[in-house]
């Protein structure tokens, strides 16, 4: 009866002693992870702090936080006109170089330069202001940039007691030539180039020229414009605005055109209130002359 109760023991105590030596096993043979470098996910955490452990220490990226240096507000610079590949020949066998990118508010358009073959601005929109004629034409549209900028230069006017009027803003290509040949059959070509541009010529096909005149409307695109007070204001305020007098006086050799107080072109108010400072064309600051005549 006792060697019943007491074979149990036995069995329990060999138990144990082989179940020892299997666990002594195991930690001899388990892999020394300091040596590898392998992660051991089972391993004790430290007290102390360690870097990530997933990544082997070859592959890890140390970051060094980059500063920040605040963007300065960038000042609008006018660029030259760039040429696009293929030039034209006029009808006279003149040729010019192409307008690569038209719709930049500075870009030069004259007898040397043309727009691209039916070229129509994007943006165009009736400014709120009165003109010589009432109906909703085109000519009545400039570019939104252009519009806001002649709505505020008229409310500076109207401030000094000065009533402006518009007389013709955008004009299409196919308006253009139409224009330019009734003045050819009138006065004969030579002498309409000498006020008028041929199509694809005209500053009017850009959305950015406008032709003014005074309160009542008399001198509308006409010589007498330039003895008026509405002339006179325009000549000295209307670079606030960012519009220069695109064919002022004396300037015929350079511009190409005869002077017309009532040409206002929309540049910008950095290029415009340099020009007026300077007393320049839109050629001479480009150094784009002579022109062809």
């Amino acid at each position: 009866m006792r060697y019943i109760l007491t074979l149990p023991i036995y069995i329990v105590i060999l138990i144990v002693l082989l179940s020892g030596c299997t666990g002594d096993n195991m930690v001899i043979n388990e892999p020394n992870h300091e040596d590898t470098g392998i992660p051991n996910e089972h391993a004790p955490v430290p007290d102390e702090p360690s870097v990530d452990t997933t990544v082997p220490p070859e592959q890890q990226e140390v970051t060094t936080p980059t500063p920040v240096v605040p963007e300065q507000p960038k000042e609008e610079i006018p660029e030259p006109n760039k040429p696009a590949e293929n030039d034209k020949t006029l009808d006279n066998g003149e040729s010019v170089q192409v307008i690569a990118e038209p719709e930049a508010i500075t870009v030069l358009v004259n007898k040397q330069f043309s727009l691209p073959m039916n070229y129509k601005p994007a943006e165009l929109v009736y400014p709120n202001i009165n003109f010589i004629f009432s109906e909703m034409i085109d000519k009545r549209k400039l570019r939104k940039v252009a519009a806001e900028a002649v709505e505020m230069m008229f409310a500076g006017a109207a401030e000094d007691q000065i009533t402006l009027l518009g007389v013709s803003a955008y004009r299409s290509n196919a308006t253009q030539k139409a224009l330019f040949e009734r003045y050819v059959k009138r006065d004969g070509e030579a002498e309409a180039r000498t006020f008028s541009a041929v199509p694809g010529h005209s500053e009017h096909e850009t959305g950015l020229a406008i032709d003014v005149t005074g309160g009542d409307g008399k001198c509308a695109a006409v010589d007498c414009f330039g003895d008026t007070k509405e002339a006179a204001w325009l000549a000295e305020h209307a670079a606030e605005y960012g519009f220069i007098i695109r064919y002022p006086e004396g300037k015929q050799d350079i511009t190409g055109y005869k002077y017309e107080p009532w040409h206002l072109r929309y540049v910008g108010t950095t290029l415009s209130l340099e020009i007026a400072e300077k007393g320049l064309t839109l050629e001479e600051y480009y150094n784009a002359v002579p022109v062809s005549q």
